[in-house]
């Protein structure tokens, strides 16, 4: 199939990246093509993997795994170099598989690249592993060690693929692990090309590799007797499955899930300070209700910009950025209207005639719990707001089986917002700041959201196996242990008489 891509990314290819080996079209059986978000217009051809794909893939990556031990501060800085050097391809890419605008793609690169170097072994890095003491007296001295897996599988998902890709390529280089990451069929290009790129850094063939491909490809990844761990982010539903075909083969998995992440704002705040951004379910104390939607509304119309199809505008809001997405999030407006929630649509509708897949910010007003629009988390530029008056029913609302991942607080009393944090059953807690991820922080779900988790020190011990040295003290210049808890000594040999 041709390509509708306007110059100058018109030329660019895209391939599979097997063993340092770009593999295209010419060696793919099928391809699949993305449309632009802002203009529905085709783009790139992306070859699909085949089951020998994967199969050459992980035998690259068992003979590269034993090179990986060595230089990794090394690799991780080349690789985020290559994302620095190649910020103005990879931006301009990651714009048109996803429609976001050029600035929103440009900050998604450069925050990758941060990601390599946060992990490098150096007195710069602010997340690394070392051998630690884990217990120690006179007779014993216990030290954990972390080894790498081997080879990691990682499927990423459509809505900040490079980000979320660097998280899971960055923390298995510096455990030392090989990997193949998959992205998502929705966002297959910049992922694709980053890992074509990366090639000429790395000190082994098979050390970051790429399978574009739907859900065979995943399906094939998770069921692979040479793949050794799964890290996934995505929808409950697939995670569930990865999970029970990774137990055929007791393959360790990371399942960052669904997070329907809900904010509970409390009576005492200024309301115009708050920024409730990527939350998907606001709780707002019935004393400073009218107020917030009234001021949350007029934020919006401030920030849209309706300049559709200009990627070059200075608006955070973009298209949705895949069709299917677009129709499910389409599918809660229409449910909300024909229960006839109260619906605010900041800035207009979008023209009916417009291209691409747009839905302007819209607010719910106090719909129901047992609503779809707030039982499931939207994905999408629509946020249902709800009254609250009392503490321990709020934190009930918030504490759904499907909202494990995160959650925020909004509150000035710095011990009540503490309280309510810790009654909230998610891995990551938010308070008085936007529910944003830091590096440094541990960041797992809950309940329905997860198993596992990624980023800080603790992310990356989910990247590699600890093993303990016990270490026995020699007794008197004896060769025997001491075995004090049993009261028993083992003699080597014979026992001095």
């Amino acid at each position: 199939m041709g390509s509708n891509v306007p110059d100058p990314l018109s030329q660019v290819e895209f391939f599979n990246v097997i063993g340092g080996t770009p593999r295209g079209a010419k060696e793919s059986s099928s391809s699949h093509q993305v449309e632009d978000p802002r203009t529905e217009a085709a783009l790139w051809d992306a070859p699909n993997a085949s089951a020998q794909d994967l199969d050459d893939a992980v035998e690259a990556g068992h003979q590269a795994f034993k090179t990986t031990q060595a230089k990794r501060a090394e690799v991780l800085n080349a690789v985020a170099k290559v994302l620095y050097d190649n910020d103005d391809l990879l931006t301009g890419v990651l714009m048109k598989e996803t429609g976001k605008s050029r600035i929103m793609a440009h900050m998604e690169v450069q925050r990758a690249a941060f990601h390599y170097e946060l992990t490098c072994e150096t007195p710069t890095a602010t997340v690394q592993l070392e051998d630690e003491i884990q217990y120690e007296d006179d007779d014993i001295q216990i030290i954990g060690t972390h080894e790498p897996y081997g080879v990691i599988g990682a499927i990423s998902p459509w809505n900040f693929p490079l980000i979320l890709s660097s998280v899971k390529v960055a923390s298995a280089l510096a455990t030392a692990n090989c990997i193949i990451i998959k992205p998502s069929p929705f966002t297959p290009y910049t992922i694709l090309k980053f890992c074509e790129l990366a090639q000429s850094v790395l000190p082994a063939q098979g050390i970051f590799q790429a399978l574009n491909g739907g859900a065979d490809v995943g399906e094939r990844m998770t069921l692979h007797q040479g793949i050794a761990h799964i890290s996934f982010t995505g929808t409950i539903a697939v995670g569930q499955r990865i999970m029970a075909n990774c137990a055929s083969t007791l393959k360790k998995v990371i399942l960052e899930l669904a997070g329907n992440d809900a904010a509970i704002v409390t009576d005492d705040v200024d309301v115009s300070a708050i920024m409730c951004v990527a939350s998907k379910r606001l709780y707002v104390h019935a004393a400073r209700y009218d107020d917030f939607v009234a001021t949350f509304r007029a934020h919006l119309e401030k920030m849209y910009v309706a300049t559709y199809g200009d990627a070059e505008a200075p608006s955070v809001f973009g298209p949705l950025s895949n069709r299917a997405n677009f129709e499910r999030c389409r599918g809660f407006l229409e449910d909300c209207r024909k229960h006839g929630y109260q619906v605010i649509t900041a800035g207009g509708e979008v023209a009916k005639e417009k291209k691409g897949l747009w839905i302007a910010p819209t607010i719910i007003v106090n719909p129901p719990e047992d609503s779809l629009v707030v039982r499931e988390e939207q994905f999408g530029p629509v946020v249902p707001i709800m009254k609250w008056d009392d503490e321990s029913d709020v934190i009930a609302r918030a504490n759904l089986d499907n909202a494990g991942l995160g959650a925020s607080i909004w509150c000035r009393d710095a011990g009540r917002a503490r309280g309510l944090a810790r009654q909230l059953e998610t891995g990551t807690v938010f308070i008085n700041q936007p529910p944003q991820p830091h590096h440094a922080g541990y960041f797992a779900g809950q309940k329905l959201s997860g198993v596992g988790g990624e980023l800080g020190k603790q992310g990356l011990l989910s990247y590699c196996q600890t093993k303990s040295l016990h270490i026995g003290e020699e007794v008197r210049g004896e060769r025997g242990l001491w075995l004090p808890r049993m009261g028993l000594k083992y003699w080597t040999d014979r026992p001095p008489t």
